[in-house]
């Protein structure tokens, strides 16, 4: 009877890790690019800052068309960090709806399941316990920071209605440990709701391609810049006033503090595919931001090309 049971425990256990491998969109597929879900690229939906953790603060952002408002939790706002984890389960989600549309697999489903030695693979860092360690308390801060988004929209027969939708960064987690190594193992995240409804639904998914020297940007502003650079100027040029900026990054230091932070990344212009330049603008001054593949030959009279502003 001891034997029996032996046996059944161990084949549990080895149903577990083969549930853990096999479900969901492809962490075994090697060399997929980064991407982001576009709706919300041009606010932060996370903290900038690794020392102050926020913990239930509140920010509203509001925009043209509604409004943003990101609720933190008891262990603390997610950070532009621990965001990381929902970029590389948005780069999978889209690559596996590629591969359904293609007709070379099945539908995906909101459940993320990859080796966490392949997450810190895939998020340029380094494989130490630390760092998996680490991972377990993005899970809890991603499932405990609220993101809250209404929309003013216009319907086909002309009438304006309003869309209120709200859910945390990510759905659920959970890790698994190894009884022997006490080292995690496995990582299982649910994706939100309308993150995957973006991707999924309609002919072509709302993401856009996000460098991959993206995970080696070391100051929160900057990461924040170049998400807003991806979004806002594409494969153009953009212009963005700094104090929008500053009121678009949830940042709750002052105006000035911020503005000199912007500027030492504007100096050091290391940014993946944009260059950085501020100007003045009437309102103040603005930040110019050029992607690299496009940039102008140098013009007599200086001239700025054709941009957005904002």
């Amino acid at each position: 009877m001891a034997k029996q049971q032996t046996s059944e425990k161990t084949n549990a256990n080895k149903q577990d890790v083969t549930d853990l491998q096999l479900d969901f969109f492809v962490p075994v597929v090697a060399d997929i690019g980064t991407r982001d879900s576009r709706g919300i690229m041009d606010v932060a939906t996370f903290r900038l800052s690794k020392k102050e953790q926020r913990a239930g603060e509140v920010i509203v952002y509001d925009l043209p068309d509604g409004k943003v408002t990101v609720s933190a939790g008891s262990a603390g706002m997610a950070s532009v960090w621990d965001y990381d984890l929902v970029l590389m389960a948005v780069s999978h989600l889209t690559e596996a709806m590629n591969r359904f549309r293609n007709g070379r697999g099945e539908k995906p489903g909101r459940v993320f399941r990859p080796h966490i030695a392949d997450v810190l693979r895939f998020t340029r860092r380094s494989d130490g316990g630390k760092q998996k360690a680490d991972l377990i308390a993005s899970c809890l801060r991603l499932n405990t920071t609220h993101v809250a988004i209404e929309r003013t929209k216009k319907g086909r027969n002309g009438r304006i209605y309003t869309v209120s939708e709200g859910e945390p960064l990510i759905s659920r987690y959970r890790v698994v440990t190894s009884e022997t190594t006490k080292v995690a193992e496995y990582l299982e995240i649910e994706v939100s709701q309308w993150v995957h409804q973006q991707i999924t639904s309609g002919q072509n998914p709302d993401v856009l391609s996000v460098h991959p020297d993206y995970f080696l940007i070391d100051p929160g502003i900057g990461r924040f810049v170049y998400r807003l650079a991806r979004r806002a100027a594409g494969r153009t040029v953009a212009k963005w006033g700094f104090r929008t900026v500053y009121e678009r990054s949830g940042s709750r230091g002052n105006f000035n503090k911020f503005a000199e932070n912007l500027r030492k990344i504007i100096a050091s212009n290391k940014l993946p595919e944009y260059a950085l330049l501020e100007e003045p603008g009437l309102s103040g001054p603005q930040l110019v931001m050029t992607y690299r593949g496009t940039l102008p030959a140098p013009s007599e009279n200086g001239a700025v090309p054709q941009c957005t502003v904002v």
